[in-house]
């Protein structure tokens, strides 16, 4: 494998690492950069192409583990291994596994039912741009409406009604280029969160629906791990853990200032130059 196909590798990854958690949609980047640029299935073949497509998303999912490890360990009622008990640790002991499974729950049947419709028929240029434009009309409805004062400032204080609303409002990004963190972070917004809280309750909830996807669709793609496809697999999870570490550690320290708006903006402006260029 030449170094320009591993460069590639690179460059999905980012894209995945970069995008995946912010309110942009890394499923309909993906498509735009792979389906228009790169090309993937031209060099690597379809099956192949979509199996890398899940690996280097097990590195953003890693990623977000890293950054929310005392969470999770809080969660999963495993605080005796940590190495440190601090303030932070202790108040996320508040927020539970079960809320967090009641959110997933909405999506998680959906998306089962629906599996192959959507990747059939909602798999395209045409109606990811859709996606991202009505994404964009939703967080733009979340920072204007929503109110103006958060009744919760962080994730512990979200309740299972609030929690199973979020995943309702996940169900959107089921629709590719819709945005899993857009949807949930403008549903949290609009429920009375503040930006934060909902960012963070999106993030958590991300790792078990994601992971579970993705192992499952591993499990149907084992065949393509040869060895001629591994170095093209480890470079894109490598890089896609890298630029979604950064991603979401630098998303989180400035949602509360910038909100969604800005985001909302790219993804009407990125609309309009991939409508220009592409049709």
């Amino acid at each position: 494998m030449d170094i320009l196909t591993l460069l590639k590798a690179v460059i999905l990854g980012l894209v995945e690492g970069l995008t995946e958690f912010a309110p942009v949609s890394s499923t309909g980047h993906m498509i735009i950069v792979d389906d228009m640029w790169l090309q993937s299935e031209e060099f690597l073949g379809k099956y192949v192409a979509n199996t890398f497509k899940i690996v280097i998303q097990l590195g953003s999912i890693l990623a977000v583990v890293v950054v929310f490890k005392d969470r999770f360990i809080q969660m999963l009622g495993l605080e005796r291994l940590s190495k440190k008990t601090t303030k932070s640790t202790e108040e996320s002991s508040r927020l539970k596994l079960t809320q967090v499974i009641v959110g997933l729950i909405p999506a998680g049947v959906l998306g089962v039912l629906f599996e192959d419709y959507i990747d059939e028929h909602l798999f395209s240029i045409t109606t990811v741009l859709i996606g991202l434009v009505v994404g964009a009309v939703l967080m733009i409805a979340a920072d204007l409406f929503g109110p103006k004062e958060a009744k919760i400032e962080t994730v512990d204080q979200i309740t299972y009604k609030q929690a199973f609303s979020v995943g309702l409002i996940q169900c959107l990004s089921l629709w590719p280029g819709f945005s899993r963190s857009g949807s949930t972070i403008s549903g949290g917004v609009l429920l009375g969160m503040s930006h934060r809280a909902a960012a963070d309750f999106t993030f958590i909830m991300a790792v078990p629906i994601m992971a579970g996807a993705s192992a499952i669709s591993l499990l149907k793609n084992w065949q393509y791990f040869t060895i001629e496809a591994m170095p093209f697999f480890i470079a894109g999870f490598i890089s896609a853990f890298i630029f979604a570490l950064l991603s979401i550690r630098f998303f989180l320290k400035l949602i509360n200032k910038i909100k969604l708006m800005p985001f909302a903006i790219y993804r009407i402006l990125l609309v309009i130059v991939i409508w220009i260029v592409y049709f």
